[in-house]
């Protein structure tokens, strides 16, 4: 699976247990409709893949959805979902396909023949 976004967050490399444990997280907000923060972790020697990018970047995401069980003393079940990242590359920001990208405002020249009363056939 792959999440696509914008980085909004890349935390430290947080080392834990006696077995030197690594994890990493980042937060990739989507750019749609609804735009959602995704924490994305990456463990051990994939916490190194996120050095060389930084915030605001527009990247992909390649993933896995973990799932874990656990029993606590009282002895009830719970259930526990990770995303695991184990490959990022960064994506040029580009049109959605079919789309022509947009030109810059500047690209046009100012309409200096232009006149209020003049009538136009737009609906608003």
């Amino acid at each position: 699976m792959e999440v696509q976004g914008r980085i909004k967050l890349i935390d430290e490399t947080k080392t834990f247990g006696n077995n030197g444990f690594r994890k990493r997280e980042m937060v990739v907000t989507t750019e749609e409709q609804y735009p959602q923060h995704i924490m994305i972790e990456f463990v051990q020697d994939k916490c190194d893949l996120l050095n060389n990018f930084q915030v605001g970047q527009q990247v992909k995401v390649s993933i896995n959805l973990r799932g874990r069980e656990w029993v606590n003393p009282q002895g009830e079940t719970k259930y526990f979902n990770s995303i695991q990242g184990w490959r990022i590359e960064s994506v040029q920001d580009e049109a959605p396909a079919g789309m022509p990208p947009v030109p810059p405002a500047d690209a046009f020249e100012p309409a200096n023949d232009f006149k209020e009363e003049e009538h136009d056939d737009l609906p608003f």
